[in-house]
């Protein structure tokens, strides 16, 4: 269950709306004082409910249009050293470790197909890495989004 109680929730909706606004914006929309905003804030921020701003910067706009997923096929024993060494790769914006056939889904950024051809052959060259399989992404169809599950959070809280 969810520490996060109902002013919590509709300061994270109002976030998810206007990111950039100020704690007075949102302590006038939400009918707050600037000190219970700065304060839930503060809280938030502790309790890890933002995830890095980073997330919310374009690869594209930095020169780097190519995005695709790779599957990564691991032995298990090596999966910290592997690890350690796609995080040493700058084109590898994302990994997840999985359970089922795929070990491992890295998401990369490059400039164009050769880039993620040379990108996939040093994941491929990790000692442990035994095999990868590339999906190149043709489109995001769904944004990265959590509003509907505040909403089902505040339904069932």
């Amino acid at each position: 269950m969810s520490n996060l109680d109902r002013v919590d929730l509709e300061l994270l909706r109002a976030l998810s709306v206007d990111h950039r606004a100020t704690v007075v914006a949102l302590a006038d929309r939400l009918g707050l004082s600037r000190n219970t905003v700065q304060a839930r804030m503060a809280k938030l921020d502790r309790e890890g409910a933002f995830l890095s701003f980073e997330r919310a910067l374009s690869t594209h706009s930095l020169g780097f249009p190519i995005e695709a997923f790779i599957h990564v096929t691991v032995r298990q024993a090596d999966l910290p050293q592997i690890t350690a060494e796609l995080a040493r790769i700058p084109e590898v914006v994302q990994a997840h470790g999985l359970s089922g056939q795929i070990d491992l889904l890295v998401r990369v950024a490059c400039r164009d197909t050769r880039h993620l051809f040379d990108t996939d052959a040093r994941i491929l060259a990790i000692e442990g890495v035994e095999r990868t399989e590339t999906s190149l992404v043709m489109g995001e169809v769904i944004r990265h989004r959590v509003a509907p599950l505040m909403e089902l959070a505040q339904q069932e809280g």
